[in-house]
């Protein structure tokens, strides 16, 4: 995998903008001082400061060009990120190769050009191998730098990367679950009004009036990641209410929240919950199903006797406290938690703050 973390703004700057030959040029001071820190006047002093600034600018300039050049070179063909000891290794090797080669070619024109040192009958070879130690020894920082500069930013870019990609799949989930919502809600109302219209036409007209008010509330969160725990309480017992019409007696229940609570939920958790409850249980006269919703320090529990169906009805989507317990995981680092005794079923919701 290449990886491309060379901007536009950084090739702009290495070549030869004003920037760069500035630093260049101030590098080379500073190695012209540390070479001669006692020269300060006189005109040959002077001429051998210039000398010696001369020919370290074009090393600085050389080295620090070739240095560029090999760390984008790198930088589109080995990934830090996933290889980075070969990375190391290859980048430091083909960085003191071409210090070595390049600073020689430099001290041998400029000594042989422009000092006039030697003549081509009678090259000093080591002399101008031992010339080079010194731009090798600068090469070390040199390459030290490159090296720290191009793990940084590639490591700010992949993190950068990594954390959009993760709030895109995120979103991509969290808003896949929420289109399960509204079917879901819907495709079940009308499996009970459809059995409510053969048993007594005059309770499914007073369903189809609540069922329309619950809807509203329905449209009006489809988009939100969290409601308020207030209204998510309102619709609650609206739609308990609803479901109170199909079942009467065989459906009890209570609900132990003050007013002007804080906090919030998802959106339509508690309905998943009761409609959970109602699916898997028993209601009838005989038999009645007690439903307790109760808010007890930053989490709301939703309890429910058990008194399991012999049989699931047919038409189910699938949906509940898997979509639930998901969506909090998308949401926050707080958990649902459930409790089955034998007895009772219990979902307790964590409290979220917007």
């Amino acid at each position: 995998m290449c990886a491309r973390s060379s901007s536009k703004g950084s090739r702009e700057f290495w070549n030869f903008s004003r920037g760069f030959l500035a630093g260049n040029a101030v590098i080379a001071l500073l190695i012209t001082l540390f070479i001669c820190p006692s020269c300060s006047s006189g005109e040959k002093i002077i001429s051998a400061l210039a000398d010696d600034f001369l020919i370290s600018f074009i090393l600085s300039t050389t080295l620090s060009y070739g240095g560029f050049l090999i760390e984008d070179y790198f930088d589109q063909r080995i990934s830090w990120i996933e290889y980075p000891v070969k990375r190391l290794l290859l980048e430091c090797l083909c960085y003191l190769i071409y210090v070595f080669a390049a600073s020689f070619s430099v001290i041998f024109v400029y000594s042989l050009i422009v000092r006039q040192s030697f003549t081509l009958g009678n090259i000093p070879w080591k002399e101008l191998v031992q010339w080079t130690k010194f731009p090798m020894r600068i090469s070390f920082i040199v390459s030290f730098i490159f090296i720290s500069r191009s793990f940084l930013m590639e490591w700010r870019k992949t993190a950068i990367e990594a954390e959009q990609l993760k709030a895109e799949r995120f979103a991509s989930q969290y808003q896949s679950l929420k289109d399960q919502l509204n079917p879901h809600f819907l495709f079940n109302s009308l499996n009970v009004l459809s059995n409510l219209v053969y048993e007594n036409p005059d309770t499914s007209a007073k369903f189809i009036r609540q069922l329309s008010r619950i809807y509203r509330y329905v449209l009006d969160v489809q988009q939100e990641e969290l409601v308020p725990l207030e209204k998510e309480m309102e619709f609650a017992e609206n739609y308990l209410a609803l479901q109170k019409i199909r079942f009467e007696e065989g459906l009890v229940y209570h609900i132990h929240v003050g007013e002007n609570v804080r906090g919030s939920l998802p959106p339509l958790s508690l309905q998943l919950l009761l409609e959970n409850a109602i699916k898997h249980n028993v209601a009838s006269k005989q038999q009645p199903l007690v439903i307790e919703i109760r808010l007890v320090g930053d989490e709301l529990i939703v309890e429910n006797n058990l008194q399991p169906r012999s049989s699931l009805p047919e038409e189910s989507a699938g949906v509940g406290l898997a979509n639930v317990s998901k969506r909090y995981e998308l949401l926050s680092d707080k958990k649902i938690a459930v409790l089955n005794n034998g007895n009772t079923f219990t979902v307790k919701l964590p409290i979220l703050t917007p």
